[in-house]
């Protein structure tokens, strides 16, 4: 899941603790990659403290975003 960090009503942090809390199986293990404009290392913190599994900085660069997509859903990242 690709996640917007910065979402009007409920922010990705809030919405990732959510989904987390869910009474569901896969709540724990679904990707949740964080997409957001804040790049410093505390901002990379408070969304692995929220529970998604990696940061991504805008601008995206696409290798990037290829490489943890393959790395959290174990797929090839050739398209």
């Amino acid at each position: 899941m690709l996640m917007d960090v910065m979402m009007p009503n409920v922010d990705g942090l809030t919405a990732a603790r959510i989904i987390r809390a869910l009474d569901r199986p896969d709540a724990e293990t679904v990707p949740i990659l964080a997409l957001t404009a804040n790049a410093f290392a505390e901002d990379a913190r408070k969304c692995l403290d929220a529970g998604m599994n990696a940061h991504l900085a805008k601008p995206l660069n696409m290798p990037l975003v290829k490489a943890a997509i393959a790395k959290f859903t174990q797929h090839s990242t050739t398209v």
